[in-house]
């Protein structure tokens, strides 16, 4: 009995791929605060970097790692003067990464807290979040 079992949980698992595989994300997002960049894989292959721009002195962006929780083709910013927000994918209360009009300062700390990417970076991400969906996307922030 227990070979017929084993059988039967090996070819579910060749079919349906195993527990781990389904819940890694076929999308990731690595934001480096180090670098200013961020790197963005497929499936754990890497298909673009951009600079970014993150907490300037004063201000932080959150680590760690998380799921995108809201994503607004543009959003404008309550708290800082109505600034647009154009492409947000939000992944932590109100921080999100998004795209920003200041380009000059992509690679350099200068935001209140957000990922900032070149507007054409960020649609390309947003596009991509909303491919293959907030669940199987991941966003890590680490120094």
């Amino acid at each position: 009995m227990r070979g017929v079992v084993a059988v039967i949980v090996l070819g579910a698992t060749l079919v349906f791929g195993s527990a781990g595989a389904s819940e890694a994300a076929s999308l990731t997002a690595r934001i480096d605060i180090s670098s200013q960049t961020m790197t963005v894989s497929e499936y754990g292959r890497v298909v673009h970097r951009w600079k970014v721009s993150t907490a300037r002195r004063g201000y932080r962006t959150p680590l760690g790692t998380y799921r995108p929780i809201r994503l607004h083709r543009m959003w404008h910013s309550r708290k800082y003067d109505n600034s647009p927000m154009p492409y947000s994918v939000f992944f932590h209360g109100g921080y999100a990464i998004h795209g920003t009009y200041e380009t000059r300062s992509l690679g350099r700390p200068a935001s209140h807290g957000c990922v900032r990417l070149h507007p054409g970076d960020a649609a390309t991400f947003f596009a991509m979040v909303k491919g293959v969906g907030p669940g199987n996307t991941r966003i890590v922030v680490a120094n």
